[in-house]
């Protein structure tokens, strides 16, 4: 760990230039107590530096949560060993499944369902008594909400079946609140902007502007924020849901479940640290309190663990979420070739395309490294190896 300044935590062992800088001018706002943490992954964002944590008081800052609120992962442990898998499902069996999943979870973005699917409907009825509590309407924000529950999304969104370190099969998949939680984010990153206008509010960058607590722009980002971090959790179980179905279909075994986890880690909660209560915004980390279960995926082609938290105190009970990107999606286009794409996805069923050149495992940070300088705020439960990989464009 490397103390950048009084307020700002650092345990990135690679940490570009304009990411430091980005994470001192956040460290710098009044409100944070006691500091920033910036997690192994850390890299450039929007306001915030994705890869931190981020303690408030008084306050809280809309984009330093994000645009995808409450974006995150789940993993499901299943009975299947990868031999008896792969006998099962036969020389093709892979290939099967993976355009099975594509079918039955919308991808890419701007796709949703068609229509509502039965096993959402028990999910969407909680989203609608909670919308209800929270006293709005998600229609006002996106009016076919209901149709984006159950699907993916692009960029490093994935689905997954992988193989952990005793050759057990696992499900695993990455997504958050999708276009609905995209135009609640940016509704309320514009409100504290157009407030820090009115008020003359001097900002190091404007999408530092925040919002103070006790007024009734904060309390109705807090309800909205709240539902979409629900809305994130229960899209990730019904795809699951889905693909738990797809591998049954294939296989004409049911799943029986071992271990399941579900966690964000783009999300605000109230959190105590260092004796006071504050708002900690997690962006692009996961909660590693001492016993925690979490998920911290590679890139496509890499290694994705489970974990379990240490409970750092300075690292605000924090770990990373990923292998952080190394380069932006323009320049990994730029500098990557289709082929060598398709040497990094050896041994891996996932559809050839060039689509998914920016999300080459060269352009993100090594998770070897990254899981290195974590080895201070998790412990490694299991490793997870891919064999089947699903993307939207």
């Amino acid at each position: 760990m490397e103390q950048i300044t009084k307020r700002l935590m650092n345990w990135a062992s690679i940490l570009e230039p304009n990411t430091r800088e980005q994470a001192e001018r956040l460290s710098r706002m009044p409100f944070v107590h006691p500091h920033v943490a910036l997690m192994p992954d850390a890299h450039l964002g929007k306001g915030a530096t994705v890869g931190s944590v981020i303690p408030t008081a008084g306050a809280i800052i809309p984009a330093a949560v994000g645009v995808d609120i409450g974006c995150g992962m789940i993993a499901v442990r299943t009975q299947w060993t990868e031999s008896d898998f792969r006998d099962t499902l036969g020389p093709d069996g892979l290939k099967d499944l993976r355009e099975r999943i594509e079918r039955a979870v919308p991808l890419s973005a701007g796709k949703y369902n068609q229509r509502v699917e039965y096993s959402a409907v028990p999910r969407l009825i909680d989203l609608e008594l909670l919308a209800d509590n929270a006293g709005f309407d998600p229609a006002a924000y996106a009016p076919n909400w209901q149709l984006q529950l159950g699907t993916l999304g692009s960029g490093n969104h994935f689905i997954e079946v992988s193989v952990d370190e005793e050759g057990r099969v696992w499900l695993f998949l990455h997504s958050g609140s999708r276009g609905i939680g995209n135009k609640i984010a940016q509704h309320h990153i514009s409100v504290a902007q157009q407030l820090a206008e009115r008020y003359f509010i001097p900002l190091e960058d404007p999408d530092l502007a925040y919002l103070v607590d006790g007024t009734p722009e904060f309390d109705r980002y807090i309800a909205e924020l709240g539902w979409a971090q629900q809305f994130a959790l229960l899209n990730r179980e019904e795809m699951m849901h889905r693909v738990i179905a797809q591998v049954e279909l294939v296989t004409g075994v049911a799943v029986v479940e071992s271990e399941r986890v579900n966690c964000h880690h783009n999300y605000t909660t109230q959190e105590r640290h260092f004796g006071k209560t504050v708002w900690l915004s997690r962006k692009g980390a996961i909660d590693a309190s001492e016993g925690t279960l979490g998920l911290i995926p590679g890139s496509m082609g890499d290694l994705s663990y489970v974990v379990r938290g240490r409970g750092n105190r300075l690292a605000l009970n924090s770990s990373p979420h990923g292998a952080g990107r190394n380069y932006s999606r323009s320049a990994a286009r730029r500098t990557f070739t289709h082929e060598q794409l398709r040497e990094a996805m050896a041994g891996i069923e996932y559809r050839d395309t060039d689509a998914f050149l920016d999300e080459i495992p060269a352009a993100y940070k090594p998770i070897d490294v990254v899981m290195q300088d974590a080895a201070d705020l998790v412990d490694v439960v299991h490793t997870l190896h891919q064999i089947v990989n699903v993307k939207g464009d």
